[in-house]
């Protein structure tokens, strides 16, 4: 199969694809690796690099659309790309259709096959290739959170562990059993504030209140409960996730004159439209507004703030998902492994991952029933 990594073209994205190391595998597999010139330089990896794998290098990112089978990449499709998907073609990558109703719309007229990432399944039901981003995505927004609340970024002034005779921050987890929220929770905990992690899942809570030894706060999450922690929250992490589907908006345009002023919300699951009312998707160069006096963060691509990091994680969790479909074909791939069906999100101008289609009102096709 003929493969293709392209330049990630989103504001401020340094990840990419492929590895030199990783794109070897496919190689030795015997496929052909086609990287756009450059692609891998944001995460430190060189043209040369690439060669020594076995990858040949093209000039443009319509070079490597036109010549793949298969294109793997990190971040969603934009409009600049929807032209040059085309029919029958694989698109391997992170898709969040829920949030991009345009993206959807594309891949349905451009009859693509859409495996996306966040939906793929493994034999315990969780989310593998999801995982090492939100893992990322969870211990950075402690610590941007942390920063953003520094006064002269907008926030309160409150550092987040306090210090001898001053109480630490508050620190509130929305979805706080989940792997984003958990990984929020630590990074928090290590860092001596105050912590509450609300969820849904009494038993993911229970043990992480056995696990913490009562170090941690957790509350089963009801509107009332969740919104009297609001005001007293310093930090809010929105660390929700419906895989496939929007993201339950639990923090409304009401609740943000509870807050205290100065107080940060960071809202990691803006990829999926946001656990709060009034976020909108920000970007590394400029990733914090604010509203009613409280600091929004809000940028949808955070692990592109470390690529080295969150490219080799996303890569050891992607490779052999892609080795199967390019080694046996996407049909066979799909149809051996049920957790991989379900990566599968647009087939050949039909939706076939059902909170999407549910969520715009489109028609569901299952996919076990188009090949």
């Amino acid at each position: 199969m003929k493969i293709g990594v392209p330049i990630e073209i989103k504001k401020h994205e340094y990840r990419v694809g492929l590895t030199p190391h990783h794109a070897a595998a496919y190689v030795k597999a015997g496929h052909e690796v086609f990287v756009q010139k450059g692609a891998g330089l944001g995460s430190g990896y060189t043209d040369k690099e690439y060669i020594a794998a076995g990858c040949a290098i093209l000039p443009t990112i319509e070079d490597i659309y036109a010549e793949a089978e298969m294109i793997i990449k990190v971040k969603e499709p934009l409009e600049p790309e929807y032209k040059l998907m085309r029919e029958g073609q694989i698109l391997y990558t992170y898709f969040h259709l829920a949030a991009e109703k345009a993206l959807t719309e594309a891949c349905v007229e451009r009859k693509c096959i859409a495996i996306a990432y966040e939906t793929i399944r493994d034999r315990k039901g969780q989310l593998p290739c999801l995982r090492p981003m939100s893992e990322i995505a969870g211990r950075l927004s402690v610590q941007e959170g942390a920063k953003y609340l520094e006064k002269h970024f907008g926030g309160r002034g409150v550092l987040l562990g306090g210090v001898t005779g001053v109480l630490p921050a508050n620190v509130l987890v929305l979805g706080g059993a989940g792997v984003v929220g958990r990984n929020a929770v630590a990074m928090a905990v290590g860092l001596h504030a105050n912590v509450t992690a609300v969820d849904v899942n009494i038993d993911s809570l229970t043990e992480m209140d056995t696990y913490y030894a009562g170090r941690v706060n957790t509350l089963y999450s009801t509107e009332a409960a969740v919104a009297e922690q609001f005001q007293k929250a310093d930090l809010i992490i929105g660390a929700c996730l419906v895989p496939g589907a929007a993201t339950p908006q639990l923090i409304r345009y009401e609740h943000l004159p509870l807050m205290k002023k100065g107080a940060v919300i960071v809202d990691v699951a803006i990829d999926q439209g946001g656990t709060c009312q009034s976020s909108h998707v920000t970007y590394h160069d400029k990733p914090v507004f604010t509203e009613k006096g409280i600091v929004h963060y809000c940028v949808g691509n955070m692990p592109g703030s470390v690529p080295y990091t969150s490219t080799l994680a996303l890569n050891n969790s992607t490779l052999r998902y892609g080795l199967n479909i390019a080694n046996k074909g996407y049909k066979a791939a799909l149809k051996e492994d049920p957790g991989l069906m379900l990566g599968l999100n647009a087939h050949s101008g039909h939706i076939t991952c059902k909170p999407v289609a549910d969520f715009f009102g489109m028609e569901y096709v299952d996919p076990n029933t188009l090949f």
